[in-house]
């Protein structure tokens, strides 16, 4: 239960964004228009987590690495929870924004 909970809200075994990016990984900020129109990481995708399940044909290829992201790494667990049970296979909570955008360096 604990290893769950760990897993889901982005703090499971550690994961190279870098890398992940590097080898094509999309970026998909799931916060909304306005916030993400605030500041956002570059080439990052932006579909909120409410209309996430309505807009998954935007993200076609359901075997590519989608690092999930948006403020505080809520929305971004939920987010990375609908990808997963529609699918999607390689599917990383990077948490807030600010964050991975530091990771990424």
């Amino acid at each position: 239960m604990l290893d769950t909970l760990k897993n889901l809200f982005g703090f499971g075994p550690k994961v190279d964004y870098a890398e992940l990016v590097k080898q094509g990984a999309i970026i998909l900020d799931v916060r909304s228009a306005g916030e993400f129109s605030s500041g956002h990481i570059k080439g990052a995708i932006n579909i909120s987590v409410d209309s996430l399940g309505r807009n998954l044909s935007k993200l076609k290829d359901k075997n590519k690495p989608i690092i999930t992201c948006c403020a505080s790494g809520m929305r971004s667990a939920s987010a990375k929870n609908i990808l997963t049970s529609n699918g999607y296979t390689q599917v990383y909570n990077g948490g807030s924004w600010g964050s991975l955008q530091y990771k990424l360096r």
